[in-house]
């Protein structure tokens, strides 16, 4: 039973956030589009598991590229699911295949680029903060993981390890065109796309298949058999087993709005409180700032460095100031009015007054 005259059916199966999978006539798709990391788009645990769906619907599966790149973990992770994978997998690079995302391309697989498309290879990027050793620490790790990349193109292009260190890592980005990638044997050949313009940026590649994303990917009918075969789907075994289960889902489809409009309103709510927070934080350093110029510890040249140190480490800024010693005032410890008669004078007028009256 062909379902493809049902419209509600029709608008629900298009919907992106059920399927990541694109089903076709021939292959099913898998797109890797967005940045890669475990908080980005393209998550590892969600190819995988887009992997063993398609595996399941379907023996031939396309993966599709147009990502910046990411977190180095994550691309790795998505390199040895795609890797090891049985199914009959073919890799397009429609816009950008980046640092990271160039990675994932070479997992193995046919490799297809766009004409206008671009691949980049550079150095492994990141940061820490810390002591020296913890400082040490991130750099051997940054050196491990350019090591291990290194072999992983090392392996595709048929050359020695360092030969790919010294010309891809260091430093530099180095973009690549299809016909460039495919002379360094980056890539198993080209494919034609909908013309670019010839001086379109990397950036204005990754943004216009983004674009073209947006428009409908499979333009064939979807059957029932095919749809059953998804998880979601196969405890159906009637037709109105199936509708039922559609119509649940769009009824969860229809909390997202509402969903949507109690995260913006909670949202504004802790932006109050963290104000709120700030202003009463703001308001407890500068009494603590007040109180020790007062008593003498800190005067106001040396009152900006201790302000500094309480709004960035509120707790230890706390302790430096209590470990400074009150400067009191001579003239408050000995309780004497500046106005009154010090003993000395008062001694000499006593003295004084006796001599006179001899």
């Amino acid at each position: 039973m062909n379902f493809a005259g049902d419209t509600r059916l029709k608008d629900y199966i298009s919907m992106k956030k059920f399927f990541n999978i694109i089903p076709g006539k021939d292959a099913c798709c898998i797109l890797l589009y967005g940045d890669i990391g475990e908080y980005d788009s393209v998550r590892s645990g969600d190819i995988a598991r887009e992997l063993l769906e398609a595996e399941a619907l379907s023996g031939k599966i396309d993966v599709r590229i147009n990502s910046n790149g990411g977190e180095v973990y994550t691309g790795i992770a998505i390199f040895n699911a795609l890797k090891n994978s049985k199914a009959d997998i073919t890799i397009y690079i429609d816009g950008i295949a980046a640092s990271m995302a160039s990675v994932i391309a070479l997992c193995g697989k046919p490799v297809q680029m766009s004409r206008y498309a671009r691949l980049m290879l550079h150095s492994v990027q990141g940061g820490c903060y810390g002591n020296k050793e913890e400082m040490q620490g991130c750099i051997r790790e940054i050196e491990s993981l350019e090591d291990t990349l290194c072999e992983m193109y090392a392996a595709r292009m048929g050359k020695e390890k360092e030969e790919i260190r010294s010309l891809y890592f260091d430093g530099k980005d180095h973009w690549l065109r299809a016909d460039e990638a495919l002379a360094l044997g980056l890539i198993d050949g080209i494919y034609d796309a909908d013309p670019l313009p010839e001086d379109s940026t990397p950036e204005q590649v990754f943004q216009i298949f983004n674009n073209r994303l947006q428009q409908p990917q499979n333009k064939s009918n979807m059957n029932l058999d095919e749809l059953k075969k998804r998880p979601r789907f196969r405890n159906c075994v009637t037709d109105d087993d199936f509708l039922r289960e559609v119509g649940l889902l769009e009824t969860e489809a229809g909390k997202v709005p509402a969903l949507d409009a109690e995260v913006t309103r909670l949202k504004g709510e802790l932006k109050v409180f963290q104000d709120k927070a700030d202003a009463d934080d703001a308001a407890a350093r500068k009494k603590l700032l007040d109180d020790a110029e007062q008593d003498g510890r800190i005067d106001a040249a040396t009152r900006p460095i201790y302000e500094n140190l309480l709004a960035k480490d509120r707790e230890n800024g706390e302790k430096a100031l209590e470990k400074l010693s009150p400067k009191r005032k001579v003239m408050t410890d000995l309780r004497v009015s500046p106005t009154d008669e010090s003993p000395w004078n008062k001694r000499m007028s006593e003295i004084k007054d006796k001599l006179n009256r001899k």
